[in-house]
Formats: C-alpha cells, sequence, structure tokens
C-alpha cells in the first residue's frame, strides 16, 4: 500500500493505516450487568452466565436479581455476551450499570 498523504481527508477515510498498521489497545473492557429472572429459575440462569467466559456473579438475590461482572476483550465482544445474556431463558431483563475500559 503506498504511503498516503497525511491530511485530514486521509486520515478521516482510513487511508493513512493500512490493517497491518492498527494496534488494538491494551486492556480489556469491563461491566457490571443486573439481570432480572424468573426467581424459580434463578439456579439455571446462574450457572448458565457462570458459564459463559468472563463472566461470574458478583450479587444474588432470591427475588430474581443478579449481579453480574462480565470481562471482554473489546465493547462489540461486551455487547455481544449482554444481548447472550438478555436471551438466555428465564431472563427477563438485563441492564447494563457500569462501563469502564481497564487499561494495561
Amino acid at each position: 500500500m503506498a504511503q498516503a498523504k497525511l491530511n485530514r481527508r486521509a486520515l478521516i477515510t482510513g487511508q493513512v493505516l493500512g490493517a497491518d498498521r492498527i494496534v488494538p489497545p491494551p486492556g480489556c473492557e469491563i461491566a457490571s450487568i443486573v439481570v432480572q429472572a424468573r426467581p424459580e429459575h434463578l439456579a439455571d440462569v446462574e450457572a448458565d452466565i457462570t458459564a459463559l467466559a468472563g463472566c461470574e456473579i458478583y450479587g444474588r438475590d432470591v427475588r430474581g436479581k443478579l449481579v453480574v461482572v462480565a470481562e471482554a476483550l473489546d465493547a462489540g465482544s461486551l455487547g455481544t455476551m449482554l444481548n447472550t445474556i438478555q436471551s438466555l431463558r428465564h431472563v427477563y431483563s438485563t441492564a447494563l450499570v457500569f462501563h469502564a475500559i481497564e487499561t494495561a
């Protein structure tokens, strides 16, 4: 790839960097998610969530609420994880309550 002249248009259109020169930032994405599930199936939902890579249960309420701490490499993976949890059987809703980018 020929080196593009560094100017505003080249930067905005992505002509400055080739795919081989893009370096992802170090670290990961961390989130806290509140999950509302059917109370009688809370143990099943908890098992399904802890089976997901990067997820752990931080808090539990017998009325059907779980506090999940999730870690992923990037925001896209974190969003996919949130959608996966939302689509689990017996889950009513999920809410992202905290999000941070952890740097190395």
